[in-house]
């Protein structure tokens, strides 16, 4: 197991559960590619800084959560997956959630440069009352 990669990944996260943007986007390549579905308000496709600060922008807005992973996967070749939980509540009507997830991290030379989120987007939907 590469702790290098997953130790990046893991201070994205403690970043993520404090509120600290700079710490995150000082992990995150200036090229950094990210994508979650666009089934949820705050899905598609970003790259780059100032592209994923609107991810992150859409995403606080919309939903207060925090990521729980249980469990980091890593292939020695730069990526790590993170297998676990976001839980929180939806701002607009402070329903409460908890979704599974999956998240595909490729990191070189230390920074993220490309994040895949996978949820139960079914289960975000219907806590956020679109389905």
């Amino acid at each position: 197991m590469s702790q290098e990669d997953v130790a990046v990944v893991q201070s994205a996260y403690q970043a993520f559960g404090r509120g600290d943007v700079q710490a995150i986007f000082a992990l995150l390549h200036p090229e950094i590619e990210l994508y979650q579905s666009e089934w949820v308000p705050w899905g598609g496709k970003y790259k780059g800084h100032e592209e994923v600060g609107f991810f992150f922008n859409k995403l606080t807005e919309t939903i207060e959560s925090r990521v729980d992973p249980d469990q980091f996967v890593d292939d020695e070749e730069g990526h790590v997956v993170a297998v676990g939980h976001t839980r929180g509540s939806v701002r607009a009507t402070r329903r409460e959630f908890e979704v599974p997830i999956v998240h595909v991290w490729t990191i070189r030379e230390g920074k993220a440069v490309k994040f895949e989120a996978y949820i139960d987007t079914l289960q975000m939907r219907v806590a956020l009352g679109l389905a």
